[in-house]
């Protein structure tokens, strides 16, 4: 059979999250990609049923990045083609990336989709389970009552829920790296407030307080030295798309730490080439990855292939499914670091899904 022909597979885990993931087959070998867009499980179906029913190598070599939705079928298809290869090649995609320069891979957890109950004693006792089961770093969104819109009276009454919660969490985890995530919920003077506020809490870093265009960037770059005198990294760009979409903001020195998702960004080939320019404006590289499993071994064997990387995102037990719909080992982590397994061909993991439909 000439060319590769391509599933789209979509996976409700929890009544509020859906996992999209694609395979790519050439008759003989299979391969695996994530495309998961929270809220926008619609659009990325529309996009993928765009696509030829047939794809040649071509068709691989010119895939569409103009809107995230395309972005994230096209990268998803980009991961399985790397998959698929590797199988071919009989060796681990980490290998055939480049080469597997190690094999122990730093993560932190991201334990907002595991807090249903948004009180801070329940994000703390999150935080202590994911200690307890082997991580060293932590993640949280506490700003639940946030937006944009609100005027700087309301976001700062708005912020104070959010402070308690990172206090608690502070407290249980100790002097151990702990990161807050904004989702783009303040306007700048909110976040310069914002920053002020969390100073005594020994942050790592804020990652995503404001918008991310290129008008905002003169604002990130202020709030990037409001951070850095405080203490705290600013970390952000987990939806930006290929090379070109972080260049304007290493260029104006935006961000402490970017975070490219191998699930937008291109690809794993591409995240390798984002991940060299970020070394080379000496910009930390910390992958976001807070959805399935496809995408963490993705994002795994990419860490894998790079000389140094910051610790890598992980979804904190949201569903037990993230194991379930997968054959192949998933490693969890012991003092914060994961082994990464002895694969012999390819990502190692393929999935099971329970419930399979073409969009």
């Amino acid at each position: 059979m000439s060319g590769f022909v391509a599933e789209f597979i979509s996976v409700r885990v929890t009544p509020t999250t859906v996992w999209l993931f694609l395979s790519l087959s050439d008759g003989e070998i299979t391969g695996w990609g994530e495309a998961t867009l929270n809220n926008q499980e619609d659009a990325v179906a529309a996009c993928f049923k765009a696509l030829p029913a047939r794809l040649s190598a071509a068709d691989l070599g010119r895939l569409p990045f103009d809107t995230l939705p395309n972005a994230a079928v096209s990268s998803a298809l980009l991961q399985a083609l790397a998959d698929l290869l590797a199988r071919r090649e009989n060796v681990p995609v980490s290998q055939h990336l480049g080469g597997t320069l190690h094999t122990q891979i730093g993560l932190y957890a991201n334990i907002n989709r595991r807090t249903k109950d948004r009180d801070p004693q329940s994000m703390a006792q999150n935080a202590g389970l994911a200690l307890a089961q082997g991580y060293e770093a932590i993640k949280i969104a506490p700003f639940d009552e946030v937006q944009p819109t609100m005027s700087f009276r309301e976001i700062a009454a708005a912020t104070e829920l959010g402070l308690a919660r990172i206090a608690a969490v502070r407290e249980m985890i100790g002097d151990r790296r702990l990161m807050v995530d904004c989702h783009w919920r303040f306007d700048p003077a909110g976040a310069e407030a914002l920053i002020a506020a969390v100073s005594p809490f020994n942050l790592y870093w804020i990652e995503c307080p404001i918008a991310e265009t290129e008008e905002d960037i003169p604002s990130l770059v202020k709030l990037r030295g409001f951070a850095n005198a405080a203490g705290i990294r600013l970390a952000g760009l987990e939806t930006a798309i290929q090379r070109n979409g972080f260049a304007p903001y290493l260029a104006a020195g935006a961000y402490d730490v970017m975070m490219p998702d191998v699930k937008y960004c291109g690809g794993p080939r591409e995240m390798l080439a984002i991940a060299a320019d970020l070394a080379r404006h000496g910009v930390a590289f910390s992958p976001h990855n807070p959805t399935g499993p496809i995408c963490h071994a993705h994002s795994l064997h990419v860490c894998a292939a790079l000389p140094q990387t910051d610790l890598l995102e992980h979804q904190f037990d949201e569903t037990p499914m993230f194991a379930s719909l997968v054959e192949g080992p998933l490693e969890k982590p012991i003092n914060g670091n994961v082994t990464m397994p002895a694969i012999e061909a390819g990502l190692g993991v393929s999935l099971i899904a329970p419930e399979r439909g073409a969009a």
